[in-house]
């Protein structure tokens, strides 16, 4: 909890940054790669939050993999996180200035989970019935697939949830056909 109040003020500082020299896309990127990067490579994580490794040897490392990857703005704080001996915030950092940069651009979040992969016509439809849920004109969708859905999809945007599975309308048969009203019960 507390790593996270300390992530936000750099995310928010960094945002600020971002925003001042108009390179608030450019850091989004960065900090998605940063994040493929930590989810890709776990060895890569586990040496940020390494106590052992010191941290000039995580900051060479750093300099190694992302240097003329990503811009000057992201290094710089790359470094100074480094220096102030706090890289296990790196990953938490690079996720939430992901939010921040989607509350910035007013775009809005949703995942739906369907039982195949979603062709292009879909997720557009998908994506539309999603913007007009949340109200935001972007919507950021994640896709999941889950064969135990047999058909249909479940959609989450915000706090509202849209479940259009064959899964669960079998499960709303089952259970009407079990409160049978010919039976008497006793």
């Amino acid at each position: 909890m507390a790593d996270i109040r300390v992530a936000s003020r750099y995310v928010k500082s960094l945002l600020d940054l971002a925003v001042e020299q108009g390179a608030v896309d450019q850091v989004d990127q960065d900090m998605r790669l940063f994040s493929n990067v930590c989810a890709e490579n776990r060895a890569f994580a586990l040496m940020l939050k390494s106590p052992v490794i010191t941290h000039h040897k995580k900051k060479a490392i750093l300099d190694k993999i992302f240097a003329g990857k990503v811009s000057k703005l992201s290094m710089s704080i790359f470094k100074i996180i480094t220096e102030k001996n706090r890289e296990p915030l790196l990953q938490i950092i690079a996720k939430e200035f992901h939010n921040a940069y989607n509350v910035y651009k007013n775009i809005g979040k949703a995942s739906v989970t369907t039982a195949a992969p979603l062709d292009a016509k879909l997720k557009a439809e998908i994506e539309a019935i999603a913007q007009k849920l949340s109200g935001k004109k972007d919507v950021e969708l994640e896709q999941k697939v889950n064969a135990d859905l047999i058909g249909g999809f479940i959609l989450h945007v915000g706090d509202k949830q849209i479940d259009s599975s064959v899964k669960t309308k079998l499960r709303t048969l089952r259970t009407k056909f079990s409160e049978n009203p010919y039976v008497k019960e006793f």
